[in-house]
């Protein structure tokens, strides 16, 4: 069996090396347009100064998983054309490709890995008293909003959102947000991002697009440009492709790791067993918490309920912030293993 993996992020990664050890004899080949794999939670570290977000691949990907460092350009009838000009057919496909920025005309998005570089220079280089605007009131800007002023005391910053702060999140989560914002000095502008205004660096912190490789290559998506799937998470255009992440519509699901790494767990299992003969449950997806963090020693976790909905605020302070850091230590690893206790209906 062939098969193609298109996206080393989260969920591809993930079921790359899955299928590696429940797919053996089976060649699976990873195609993504840089050679790293790139923690996406923690672009706005790389934005403020205080992290990192990139490994190699050779790192991430099993051995016996080939990697070709390319773009896909065109999805056809079982085969991929490249931006190398190359070409790879396949018995099964895994659309992971991921989310694409979104930023307008002078605001830098948070949400790649190029444009979060970019961001961390200009923030570099600003002098005292400078200004920086963050567009976004969702968990991403408010991470960045305060990961910035947690490291740079000196420069003035506003989050803009028309909609409510941290909305996500129960009340009294978002009371504990509220505070910690205000503690850094962050102002909150309860309007939309208009540009055109005085800040040195601006920003884009809202929930990134998707790319048209799924629509360009004909198969069906929804109005946001999702892959649409059946309970299977298959391509209701062509049952050989698998879409897991940010660029699948699936119903209940939410732009996160959370969601992409049991997705990229269920595709992986699903094609190995196809390649048995077997059978497999259709998907199902239940959330566990949100957790946020809030600078480098503070954050919060929220409880939710099965639907993401929220629950109780189980922790915050410098223990949410030390959890927060080891979920994400530990979702490398689990991505690298290719291991997660997961079965369908428990995410």
């Amino acid at each position: 069996m062939k098969i193609v993996i298109v996206g080393a992020g989260y969920a591809g990664t993930m079921a790359a090396n899955r299928l590696a050890r429940r797919a053996r004899g089976a060649e699976i080949v990873v195609v993504n347009p840089r050679p790293e794999f790139v923690e996406r939670i923690r672009l706005h570290q790389v934005v403020a100064g205080s992290g990192t977000a990139a490994h190699p691949l050779t790192e991430m990907l099993d051995e016996s998983v080939t990697t070709r460092i390319a773009a896909v350009t065109k999805i056809a009838d079982g085969s991929v054309a490249l931006s190398d000009g190359g070409a790879l057919e396949f018995d099964r496909l895994v659309y992971a490709v991921g989310g694409a920025p979104s930023a307008p005309e002078g605001a830098v998005d948070v949400g790649a890995p190029e444009s979060a570089a970019v961001a961390a220079e200009r923030l570099r280089s600003l002098p005292d008293g400078a200004s920086v605007d963050v567009v976004g009131g969702g968990l991403t800007g408010v991470e960045t909003a305060t990961e910035i002023a947690a490291r740079r005391r000196d420069v003035r910053i506003r989050l803009f959102s028309d909609a409510p702060i941290a909305r996500s999140l129960g009340a009294k989560a978002r009371a504990q947000v509220a505070e910690v914002l205000a503690g850094h000095g962050v102002e909150v502008v309860r309007q939309r991002w208009s540009g055109g205004r005085d800040a040195a660096l601006t920003v884009w912190a809202n929930a990134s697009r998707v790319g048209e490789l799924a629509l360009q290559s004909g198969l069906e998506v929804n109005d946001a440009g999702r892959v649409v799937v059946d309970d299977h998470l298959r391509s209701v255009s062509d049952p050989r492709v698998i879409a897991v992440g940010d660029g699948a519509a699936v119903p209940g699901s939410r732009m996160s790791c959370q969601a992409a790494i049991p997705q990229g767990v269920y595709a992986a299992d699903l094609i190995a067993a196809d390649f048995t003969g077997r059978s497999h449950k259709p998907y199902s997806v239940a959330f566990v918490a949100q957790c946020v963090s809030l600078g480098r020693s503070d954050g919060v976790i929220q409880r939710v309920h099965r639907d993401d909905s929220p629950a109780s605020l189980w922790l915050r302070g410098r223990t949410a912030a030390a959890i927060k850091e080891q979920v994400c230590r530990s979702t490398v690893h689990t991505v690298r293993a290719g291991r997660y206790a997961w079965k369908p209906g428990a995410a």
